[in-house]
């Protein structure tokens, strides 16, 4: 889900916390880039991922474990609402790994009955014949990368499934977890056309659930996509032409009932990633595992402001930092507050309902936002150009 730039296990919970001489109320969300291992690297794939050389499942569950118990203490939450596996390829970890980490947050912070938890999985048939026993483990929630229906794009794209695999993958996890599956699809693939994709798209929707996160495919540069594209052997849609992919995707997600609330995830059914909107309502959360990121109060230091933090990239690395201090975190930035305002801009963007006066009035009760955009020059350009609306909402 969530943007696939911050695919991390997450957990959530509820904090009164004090930042800017103001106290707030607000949701802190634990973010666990949980697994960063993949059976190999697709085609597209710039993310901090890496093929094991060896199987150190025990070593990994243990760290962790370890990093998860430490930030729970340093950020002194008391209650998890939200849980996201993400990666590299976390259903490749074993049941009892997801298991031991939901233990671990119940133990130090309380996981809520209610609380989302949802694993990546990569489908499979390997991946899809565990579904049971990670939903055995605790998870109560499958997004599925199922990317494209489409066998030859499949291959260019460097996955390693086929269609019937995704679709065995989705009827198994909509088996286990109706309403509760998402599926994500990329589109500007090497070679599509419109027509070709509203087709999938029809044929994707006739089988999914009840959540589908839609993505444009971004050459990036090192990958080897990027470069067979620089190099001629493959041609990707233009500007253009996937702008009209997208409006064509938004409108059949609507006419088949998806309403859509980020600007790429579509829902039925009040199906919304309940995870994924603490990351874009500027929530609070904390990176655990390889190349994690988190935004969180260390109120465990006495520190009444945010940081930005960064764990180790290198599993190794970040694997020998876990054992020798108990957590990898590389790097932290305290947030200041105009850092803050500009996270909560940034991310409430995203979202279709844009953001409130009310909710920028838990990050700014002194500063109202209408005062503060509408003296701008550049909002004004924008509000005359239709790109923004600012009112009383």
């Amino acid at each position: 889900d969530a943007t696939t730039v911050t695919t991390s296990t997450t957990l959530t919970l509820t904090l009164i916390l004090s930042c800017s001489h103001t106290t707030l109320i607000l949701t802190l969300i634990l973010s666990c880039s949980q697994w960063p291992y993949c059976l190999k690297r697709c085609s597209y794939c710039n993310f901090n991922k890496y093929i094991p050389r060896s199987d150190n499942q025990d070593v990994m569950l243990e760290c962790l474990q370890r990093e998860t118990e430490t930030l729970l203490k340093l950020s002194q939450v008391s209650r998890i609402t939200s849980v996201f596996f993400g990666g590299g390829t976390p259903s490749l970890a074993r049941p009892s790994t997801i298991a031991a980490v939901l233990q671990t947050v119940t133990r130090h912070a309380g996981l809520s009955e209610e609380a989302e938890v949802t694993l990546e999985v990569n489908p499979t048939p390997v991946g899809s014949s565990k579904l049971e026993d990670f939903l055995h483990a605790g998870v109560n929630r499958f997004s599925i990368g199922v990317q494209s229906l489409r066998d030859d794009d499949l291959k260019v794209l460097g996955r390693d499934h086929n269609s019937q695999h995704a679709l065995q993958t989705v009827a198994e996890a909509r088996r286990l977890c109706p309403g509760r599956v998402s599926v994500d699809v990329m589109f500007g693939r090497p070679g599509q056309s419109v027509a070709s994709w509203e087709l999938e798209l029809d044929e994707l929707l006739s089988v999914c659930d009840d959540h589908v996160s839609l993505y444009q495919l971004t050459l990036e540069r090192g990958t080897q996509l990027f470069r067979q594209v620089q190099k001629g052997q493959l041609s990707v849609p233009s500007d253009d032409i996937t702008a009209v992919m997208y409006d064509s995707a938004r409108r059949i997600l609507q006419k088949r009932g998806y309403l859509q609330y980020e600007v790429s995830n579509f829902a039925r059914n009040g199906a919304i990633s309940q995870h994924n909107m603490s990351y874009w309502k500027a929530s609070q959360y904390l990176g655990v595992g390889p190349g994690a990121h988190g935004r969180f109060v260390p109120r465990g230091e006495g520190y009444v402001c945010r940081e930005a933090r960064t764990q180790t990239l290198e599993p190794d690395v970040w694997l020998r930092e876990v054992q020798q201090r108990s957590h990898g975190t590389r790097r932290r930035i305290p947030l200041t507050h105009l850092g803050l305002l500009e996270e909560v801009l940034v991310m409430g963007l995203r979202l279709t309902d844009g953001i409130t006066h009310q909710h920028w009035q838990l990050f700014s009760p002194r500063a109202d936002l209408y005062q503060i955009l509408s003296s701008s020059s550049e909002v004004q350009d924008l509000q005359q150009t239709g790109l923004l609306i600012l009112d009383d909402r």
